[in-house]
């Protein structure tokens, strides 16, 4: 029932009119370049802000608690995708709660830029956490529910998809990063806001002429009884929380260091219970059992991944801010636009990925096999991130042109994961948790930046290159093991590529 639903969805899109591909791709590449553009824009400068004095228009924390920070606020923007993925699969839709999500974003961005203090600071987070956790995993599922189960253009869609995303990516630093740097912070977030309310008009106009049904199908919905308990759950939840909070901080038991522990152990016990959750379901056919456990080996390897790419926004940009030579070809470089490095390394590579995958059709590389290599380049790019440190040493600034080449390697290896990566998730979705598994994959994220928020404790310029070098072989090491079971996992995927 639920595949017929998902054919009949695709079949009320216009099928043709973007590059080739379904209208509807129109509307959501330009969204997700909006959304894309407030996130990154914000992210560029956040750290900066957190550890810049306050005379600098900064908030003053220490340099290592804004590093831990910025992981767990990245860790929590992903695991807040089972939120969004379950409000869409048991309420409201995918296409609902994107907008709802922009919403929350915007306002998010809102109060960054007003002027104020630390608390401010935490209520763009909660605001910021949520609208991402609503927006991100559901926008991608409306991009699968585009293309009638079977059609070959769903690989290709997503990578074009991918370019949208990386667009404004590459933007925000250049724009966002340059005032947020060199005028005033506040003005900085205050652009990313104005991006985001973009991106829901943008969605809004269009939506109904070329997005048809796709994302208003809520494919696992409530019974009018289970609302009523889910709601009366959540506001009791909601209520618990306040009291929590309000006793353990005080009281100094919930402290940052014990609740990024929280977060780590979370970024674990979450998905391993979503795994079972899907696993065990009667609504999951023994297929879809199959896939399920083809899943996981490729989580971890995204897990590892996103280990490593995702420092590009804390220990990297630290680097660059500190250990790099910014006055570089009669240029001053400010430290923010290293962000736009690998949005621009994906804008010109990805189109030529998306090309490689429909040119070798079925001689491609299996899905395994794209992460396997995923993970192999990103390794590689943090055994390049060392290699100043021994040539120069640790007190010398490094040439820029070492972090320009990380970024350019890692972005191979995230183009071969990332994009397949969403596509592969659609694939091997069960159908009764399709936006859900979508939030699992962001799941990876969260899981990977968790973990970075306990490793970044032990960068430090004298131990840069253990730091690079230890995790950089992990990769490698997990590389391998991928690629030698590659064919065990293909069989179980029960004829998916």
């Amino acid at each position: 029932m639920i595949e017929l639903n998902k054919q009949k969805i695709a079949d009320s899109v216009p099928q043709r009119g973007f590059f080739g591909h379904p209208k509807g791709l129109f509307t959501l590449f330009f969204t997700e370049f909006w959304e894309r553009f407030s996130y990154y824009g914000m992210r560029a400068i956040l750290i900066y802000y957190m550890y810049y004095k306050t005379t600098k228009g900064g908030l003053g924390l220490p340099e290592q608690t804004a590093l831990a920070i910025m992981s767990i606020y990245g860790s929590l923007v992903y695991m807040s995708g089972i939120i969004g993925g379950w409000v869409a699969d048991r309420l409201v839709g995918t296409a609902r709660s994107v907008f709802i999500g922009g919403i929350l974003i915007m306002l998010g961005h809102i109060a960054l830029a007003v002027p104020g203090s630390i608390p401010m600071f935490f209520a763009s987070m909660v605001l910021i956490v949520l609208g991402t956790g609503m927006l991100k995993p559901n926008v991608s599922t409306v991009v699968g529910d585009l293309y009638a189960p079977g059609d070959d253009r769903r690989d290709s869609g997503f990578s074009i998809f991918y370019i949208g995303i990386n667009l404004g990516a590459f933007i925000a630093p250049l724009i966002v990063g340059t005032v947020g740097m060199d005028y005033n912070f506040h003005l900085g977030f205050g652009l990313a806001a104005i991006g985001m309310f973009l991106g829901l008009v943008v969605f809004m106009i269009t939506k109904k002429k070329n997005i048809g049904l796709a994302g208003s199908y809520v494919s696992n919905p409530l019974a009018p009884k289970e609302k009523k308990i889910v709601w009366s759950s959540i506001i009791g939840g909601a209520i618990l929380l306040g009291i929590i909070l309000a006793v353990t901080i005080p009281a100094g038991i919930l402290t940052l260091d014990r609740f990024i522990n929280l977060v780590g152990i979370l970024g674990i016990v979450i998905p391993t219970i979503y795994f079972i959750v899907m696993y065990t379901s009667k609504k999951t056919t023994a297929d879809e059992r199959s896939r399920v456990i083809a899943y996981i080996p490729l989580f971890i390897a995204a897990v590892m991944f996103w280990a490593i790419q995702e420092q590009g926004s804390t220990i990297l940009a630290a680097y660059a801010d500190k250990r790099t030579q910014l006055d570089f070809a009669g240029i001053h470089i400010s430290p923010a636009w290293f962000q736009s490095l690998n949005p621009l390394f994906i804008i010109a590579f990805a189109p030529v990925f998306a090309w490689l995958w429909v040119k070798l059709g079925k001689r491609q590389p299996s899905i395994p096999a794209k992460f396997a290599f995923g993970i192999l380049f990103a390794g590689i790019s943090f055994l390049v991130i060392l290699l100043p440190a021994y040539f120069g040493g640790d007190d010398s600034l490094v040439n820029p042109l070492w972090l320009v080449l990380s970024y350019f390697i890692v972005v191979l290896g995230e183009l071969c994961l990332s994009p397949v990566g969403l596509s592969a998730t659609t694939k091997l979705a069960p159908a009764a948790f399709s936006a859900q598994t979508m939030s699992l994959w962001f799941l990876a994220s969260a899981g990977a930046q968790a973990l970075n928020a306990q490793l970044v404790k032990f960068y430090t310029p004298e131990n840069e290159m253990t730091y690079f070098g230890t995790i950089g072989v992990a990769s490698i090491v997990l590389s391998l093991i991928l690629f030698a079971l590659t064919p065990k996992i293909s069989k179980m995927m029960r004829g998916v590529r």
